[in-house]
């Protein structure tokens, strides 16, 4: 089983809970475009346009809109690692194909478990620096990743 590097207080923000969910489901929830837009980010925002190609080197992106004309958010990744039904890491430092983006904010792990009610679910931002690691936490990280977790939950089980 895979395992994420050393969580560091400085520079991380995590969130792991049980689900009831299989973690095939939860994986399935993450790199299946038709689905990230059904529960990506917390409502009334909703994700409009979705692309994954799943493997190291491969493009993430999203397109979020808010509730009010104008409001949008572009998320562009690059997978660094994947281990199908077990593990996500990729990060916005990097494009497709591992081109400089330009930018650097976070690098993303999810990581899925097994567990007698379902899944351990980890899921991690790791930050260039405390500073970055703040701005993530007052923009909402707890509330946000625990948000989006809970309509991922409720679209998984109807499925």
């Amino acid at each position: 089983m895979s395992k994420l590097p050393l969580f560091n207080p400085e520079l991380d923000l995590q969130i792991e809970r049980i689900i009831p969910t299989p973690r095939s489901k939860v994986f399935e929830a993450w790199t299946t475009p038709a689905l990230l837009k059904e529960w990506f980010c917390p409502a009334p925002w909703r994700v409009t346009e979705a692309e994954v190609d799943l493997r190291p080197g491969g493009n993430f992106y999203t397109l979020m809109k808010g509730p009010n004309p104008g409001e949008e958010n572009h998320v562009r990744g690059c997978f660094l690692e994947v281990i199908k039904n077990e593990k996500l890491v990729w990060t916005d430092a990097l494009l497709a194909d591992y081109r400089p983006s330009g930018k650097a904010f976070v690098t993303g792990m999810i990581l899925l478990e097994d567990h007698p009610e379902g899944t351990k679910y980890t899921a991690r931002a790791c930050h260039k620096d405390a500073e970055t690691k703040k701005m993530h936490a007052e923009m909402g990280f707890e509330y946000g990743w625990n948000a989006t977790l809970d309509q991922l939950i409720v679209l998984m089980k109807n499925k």
